[in-house]
């Protein structure tokens, strides 16, 4: 049977997919929105960032309650409820999902539960739970099917020793011991979530550095502050894991040849991502591809002029703040409004493990490798007064800079509230503010933003309490 016809019809309601949808339906869009699980916010509301990020907060606060003493707090027989735990995460989830479908239904965008596919250029065919069927006709469409857990060859990922970032987030009890396979984003939430919750963690990534994606100088800060939680191997690949009924036994080669064996209660396989294209039906209508993703323009138009994909499908930086920014230049485009690329080089990138690790803008590396003359302004957290109240020991904030101009580049900090901190930078560089400004604005004391002026004033040798 088919439907009434749709301006657009959008394909995941996950944070590109929904956001999506409720801005179409503010431009007065005639929108659907499929969805092919029971509740609407997709991977980051439900298998990623916030019950991901729920857990990261119980888990610090389990630390900082055992170590209460320190803040003149007796507090005796400290123990942890992980059941409660859980169900507070389970809590947070189901109120988020609930205010997005509110949205939905607030901005007139009428949802479809089933799996939606591509029939055809102009239509959507939605399969229900049921096995029914309905075809949505379109005059736009927009893929927002996200990404899933990816393996390696040969590591058949089980949900019970062998486990992926969804399954870590639905444990019944904090392992005793894990091993944490990749030292990504996501690979070193988890570890200090789960070292913090009192697990053994042993980290195996294959490249030199954890957090490789970030400026070197951030790896190596973040490397010395988890060093004292968990034991960490760089430079070293994952060759097998033998299963049995108490753990699994992991065995990895470093780059000097030599054999690691590590023995766990669980391998968590945090080896990155795959968009999800299997059955959309993409090659039927023509929709280009390379590498595993669709291609799209610079208005997120895919090959098909008015089928439009954004977030995980796309090789841009897979965050959901992404996502929705795509979502959002998607349906501006589709209503007809005058819209701007997204400039991805200001894409803030944040690791919520503890501590916490933010950048936006280049890297020192990859602005010398841009022709810029790189002058670098750096700046230890540690000897800032609240960051001593705060209990924090290791911290720091780095500025990149061109030399000739005084441009800012690129902003990368490690240390307490780096997430919340490093709107400022985006918001400097959104702006084409330069180092100079950093050092004219006035930040107040104490807190931790007081780093951020002084790395900015590092950038001239001028940083007062380095």
């Amino acid at each position: 049977m088919a439907s009434a016809s749709y301006d657009v019809v959008i394909i995941g309601s996950g944070p590109g997919g929904y956001v999506g949808a409720i801005r179409a339906g503010q431009l007065g869009l005639h929108t659907a929105l499929v969805e092919k699980d029971p509740f609407f916010g997709g991977t980051c509301l439900h298998r990623g960032c916030i019950p991901a990020k729920s857990l990261l907060h119980d888990a610090a606060v389990f630390a900082q309650t055992l170590q209460a003493l320190e803040f003149g707090v007796i507090a005796e027989n400290v123990r942890l409820d992980f059941a409660k735990v859980q169900s507070r995460k389970g809590g947070i989830v189901k109120k988020l999902a609930q205010g997005v479908e509110h949205l939905l239904k607030k901005n007139k965008v009428e949802t479809f539960k089933g799996f939606g596919r591509l029939a055809g250029r102009d239509a959507v065919q939605v399969q229900k739970a049921d096995g029914s069927t309905v075809t949505l006709q379109a005059k736009h469409i927009v893929l927002a099917t996200g990404s899933v857990p990816r393996s390696l060859p040969g590591l058949e990922v089980d949900g019970d020793r062998v486990i992926n970032s969804d399954h870590v987030l639905e444990l019944a009890a904090v392992p005793k011991s894990m091993v944490v396979l990749g030292a990504g984003a996501v690979g070193v939430e988890f570890a200090s979530a789960y070292a913090r919750f009192g697990s053994q963690i042993t980290v195996v990534e294959i490249l030199d550095r954890i957090l490789p994606l970030e400026d070197v100088d951030s790896s190596k800060e973040l490397e010395r502050a988890l060093r004292k939680q968990m034991k960490i191997h760089t430079s070293t690949k994952f060759e097998s894991v033998t299963k049995s009924k108490d753990g699994v036994r992991v065995q990895a080669r470093t780059a000097a040849g030599e054999q690691l064996t590590v023995e766990a209660e669980k391998l968590l396989v945090s080896v990155g991502r795959s968009p999800v294209t299997e059955g959309l039906g993409l090659e039927g209508v023509g929709v280009r591809m390379e590498r595993g993703f669709v291609t799209v323009d610079a208005f997120q138009r895919t090959s098909v002029p008015n089928i439009y994909a954004i977030g995980d499908l796309i090789p841009t930086p897979a965050y959901a703040h992404t996502a929705s920014t795509e979502a959002v230049l998607a349906a501006e485009h589709i209503a007809g409004h005058a819209v701007h690329a997204i400039n991805y080089d200001h894409t803030p990138n944040c690791t919520y493990c503890d501590p916490e690790v933010a950048s936006v803008g280049l890297t020192e590396a990859e602005a010398r490798k841009r022709g810029f003359e790189v002058k670098i302004g750096k700046f230890p957290l540690s000897v800032l007064g609240k960051v001593m109240i705060l209990g924090e020991k290791h911290g720091m904030v780095k500025f990149v800079a061109d030399a000739k101009h005084h441009e800012l580049l690129g902003v990368h900090i490690v240390g307490p509230h780096a997430t919340d901190l490093i709107a400022e930078a985006g918001i400097a560089l959104t702006s084409e503010a330069t180092v100079d400004e950093f050092v004219a604005t006035i930040h107040a004391h104490p807190t931790v933003s007081e780093g951020i002026k002084e790395a900015a004033e590092g950038v001239f040798g001028s940083s007062i309490h380095a």
